[in-house]
């Protein structure tokens, strides 16, 4: 190359070192904007508002969530640092509920796993869904006879019940008890979805007698193979919560659950290093509602938001009214209506499973 011939080039090297400027700009732009994920991880109390999930299981986000106790009778939840105890109050009177059902039993007492952030929205970590207040992850492994300290809660291994090379379920694991926990979950009316994984739903469909309607519910994924996760769908005074199509009416033994004994499922993902969504979701892409939730203030202590037994849990500002309020009745705990930002959980007695279709 003659020095004649650098003049020539310099038009060139301009439009490159304005495009990669272009480029640095335009980078800059798209990181100003937060991720999602990050916003609503940062949240460490709910909204103060009605209880209302916005959005999709794996898009959206809720207010009005309570905290489920880090103790009870019958559960102790684990990963705490996590900060994920959370739901709507629909799924938090659930997860007591079935915490007593489930021992009466005979199931020593459930672990609980991750259910919600504090207002929902993307996890910062492990979760599509989560997002909305109505999922929970509850442990195949029983509760311990013991209080479990908290490092003992960010540390213990939960038990892998399925092998990973055949995908079935490891038969010394497996209990008649395990089952009979799955079919109380899958007996609850609000109960949609529980995921398992496909070697568990193999497992039921290889064992069970009798009533297998129960079945539907169970759906075989990926993961799954410590915990089983439980969905219930959207509740009463969430019109902007948008529904999953409904569950087929037969058992799910046949051609769908075969599949996943092949080896279309297991193959390597040929883009493993691809972002996952919620790596990229910002405000824009959830719900415009979710904006409002992000703003809205905090409640006002963690106190005030946990869950106690079936009361409704307080989570709105303190009324100015001087006048006796009118107070409503969950079991026996007796609140201000007017403070109570959620409707108590009903007492529905012990649901029994649907009958088979066509009986």
């Amino acid at each position: 190359m003659t020095l004649r011939s650098l003049p020539d080039r310099r038009p060139f090297l301009t439009a490159a070192l304005a495009l990669v400027a272009l480029t640095a700009l335009a980078a800059a732009a798209i990181s100003a904007e937060q991720r999602a994920k990050d916003l609503f991880g940062a949240k460490k109390l709910p909204a103060v508002a009605p209880a209302q999930s916005f959005g999709f299981y794996s898009k959206g986000c809720f207010t009005g969530g309570v905290a489920l106790p880090m103790d009870g009778p019958t559960w102790q939840v684990m990963r705490p640092s996590r900060n994920r105890r959370w739901g709507h109050p629909a799924m938090i009177g659930l997860i007591e509920r079935l915490a007593r059902d489930a021992h009466s039993d005979g199931w020593p007492g459930l672990l609980i796993g991750d259910i919600s952030q504090p207002r929902g929205g993307p996890m910062l970590s492990g979760h599509a869904s989560h997002q909305i207040g109505l999922d929970a992850d509850i442990w195949l492994t029983p509760m311990p006879a013991r209080r479990l300290t908290m490092a003992q809660r960010e540390s213990m291994s939960a038990t892998l019940m399925v092998d990973e090379k055949t995908h079935l379920v490891k038969d010394a694991l497996w209990t008649p008890r395990h089952t009979q926990l799955l079919k109380r979950v899958a007996s609850y009316p609000e109960i949609e979805r529980i995921l398992v994984n496909p070697g568990i739903k193999k497992k039921l469909c290889d064992t069970v007698t009798g009533d297998r309607s129960w079945l539907r519910k169970i759906r075989p994924f990926w993961g799954h193979d410590y915990h089983f996760h439980m969905r219930i769908g959207c509740q009463p005074g969430s019109p902007g919560c948008k529904a999953q199509e409904a569950t087929p009416d037969d058992d799910g033994c046949g051609k769908p659950l075969a599949w996943w004994f092949t080896e279309e499922p297991w193959r390597p993902n040929k883009n493993p290093d691809a972002p996952k969504a919620r790596d990229l979701m910002t405000m824009a892409n959830l719900p415009k509602e979710c904006q409002a939730v992000l703003a809205a203030p905090d409640a006002p202590s963690l106190e005030a938001v946990t869950y106690d037994g079936g009361a409704a849990a307080v989570a709105a500002a303190k009324p100015e009214a001087t006048a006796p309020a009118e107070t409503i009745s969950s079991g026996n705990a007796v609140l201000p209506a007017a403070a109570s930002a959620f409707a108590p959980t009903p007492s529905l007695g012990i649901p029994l499973p649907r009958p088979r279709p066509g009986n």
